[in-house]
């Protein structure tokens, strides 16, 4: 598990350095902005853990983040992917961060989910009762993206939980 979470580490600090330049090309700019996804409807169960994370990062002196509805749609996708394959993992967190790095200038990113809490509460104490989940709440953050997706047949939730600093 180790070995897998520092490979991850290892990738994610490559893909932040490779990723690190600007370009010149105005036209990119253009043809990244019309990829970002602007509207986003969230539920009374998102907001909440939003909220809830929010209390929490003030409470240990840290700033609010901000919502980004395009980090609510990565973390939408993903929820969705989980649930028609029936995993619970990071799988293809490289190529989300990758997005949120070039369309929305991210400079870190980074993705936090959890399965089968039933109150955002629940989910939120257990990630603050993880070091490496509590990590991600306590980053250096500025933004973030949530969702929270309910499988049909077994009625269980998805949670992913994106972070970045923007």
């Amino acid at each position: 598990m180790k070995r897998n979470l520092l490979r991850t580490l290892l990738i994610v600090s490559m893909v932040c350095t490779l990723n690190s330049c600007s370009s010149d090309n105005a036209s990119s700019a253009t043809d990244v902005s019309s990829l970002k996804v602007a509207e986003y409807t969230y539920n009374a169960t998102e907001l909440q853990t939003m909220e809830l994370i929010n209390t929490y990062r003030v409470s240990v002196g840290l700033n609010p983040l901000e919502k980004i509805n395009h980090m609510s749609y990565k973390s939408e996708e993903h929820d969705n992917y989980m649930i028609a394959n029936n995993v619970v993992n990071h799988n293809d967190f490289v190529a989300r961060s990758e997005n949120i790095m070039k369309v929305l200038g991210a400079k870190t990113v980074s993705e936090n989910i959890a399965y089968n809490y039933s109150t955002p509460q629940a989910a939120v104490n257990a990630w603050l009762a993880s070091p490496g989940h509590k990590e991600n709440i306590e980053g250096n953050f500025t933004h973030f993206g949530i969702s929270i997706r309910e499988n049909p047949t077994n009625g269980r939730k998805y949670y992913t939980n994106i972070f970045a600093k923007i």
